[in-house]
């Protein structure tokens, strides 16, 4: 018997039976369940995962059985959200963001996740950094996000990340696209980190009506990409264990609780400001 099926047990979930692995390697609904119990993840936790579907190797059933995974196990007692971020795609030319139609710019897994409406999934609507999410929280989480003028308002869905305790998984894509810090740096009045103007966009609301949304969007002076240097944060959290780690089919995975990153965060910030910045 497999050593996590008592521990769902205990909360209602029976996996299904079957093989872990198939004999080509497959990876399976089962052994993948496996994989996130054994990262600690339980069934009535709030989730947020960054994830690179290539790092998991071969999954039986592809993405939809590793989203089947997430949903199945959390979408009762719990949340899971992915980010669904058109930052790529939406601009001066481009500026109207559809919540329906805009893809997702940060992996394969996040579109298709984005996509299952028909299945609870919903999306918030922020022109920029929406995040999609299914579970018992989902209509509250992406309430009033449409009036959020940054791309990671503090009370918007990146704010309640922290409110709501959720953890923050770094599913095979490391921790430096860890989109939670750029809003810490946000909410911490961090310089150089936003535009001074606003951009003009314009939000397709449920109703079909357009919603003016100006915002402001990252920006720092350099011209770098300060998501880069946001793995310096780790090993402060390693010291203090306050991470955990594993794999997740081939992927290798940390998981973190995002009020433990505001918190580590805030210290070094307290000392210096421009902590994940580049030296001028």
């Amino acid at each position: 018997m497999s050593a996590y099926i008592p521990i769902a047990k205990e909360r209602g979930f029976t996996p299904t039976v079957g093989k872990n692995v198939k004999e080509n390697n497959m990876h399976t609904k089962t052994s993948l369940t496996e994989d996130f119990i054994n990262l600690g993840i339980k069934r009535d936790d709030n989730i947020l995962i960054h994830s690179s579907m290539k790092s998991i190797g071969e999954v039986e059933g592809g993405a939809d059985t590793v989203l089947d995974v997430f949903c199945d196990y959390l979408a009762e007692f719990g949340n899971i959200a992915l980010p669904s971020h058109s930052w790529r795609s939406i601009s001066d030319e481009h500026n109207i963001f559809d919540p329906e139609k805009e893809p997702s710019c940060v992996g394969v897994l996040t579109e298709i996740f984005r996509k299952r409406k028909d299945r609870g999934v919903l999306r918030s609507f922020h022109p920029t950094h929406s995040i999609a999410i299914i579970g018992k929280d989902a209509e509250y989480f992406i309430k009033d996000e449409h009036l959020i003028d940054t791309p990671c308002g503090r009370a918007g869905c990146w704010g309640k990340l922290l409110d709501m305790d959720f953890k923050i998984m770094f599913l095979g894509c490391g921790v430096k696209c860890n989109t939670y810090l750029h809003g810490v740096e946000e909410w911490l009045n961090v310089p150089d980190r936003l535009t001074e103007h606003y951009q003009e966009l314009k939000i397709v609301m449920q109703d079909g009506s357009l919603f003016d949304r100006p915002m402001k969007r990252h920006h720092n002076s350099t011209g770098k990409d300060i998501s880069q240097n946001y793995d310096k944060i780790l090993p402060y959290m390693q010291e203090r264990r306050l991470v955990a780690t594993g794999r997740f089919g081939n992927a290798d995975c940390y998981v973190e609780r995002a009020a433990d990153i505001y918190n580590i965060t805030a210290e070094l910030l307290k000392d210096n400001i421009n902590f994940f910045g580049y030296d001028e």
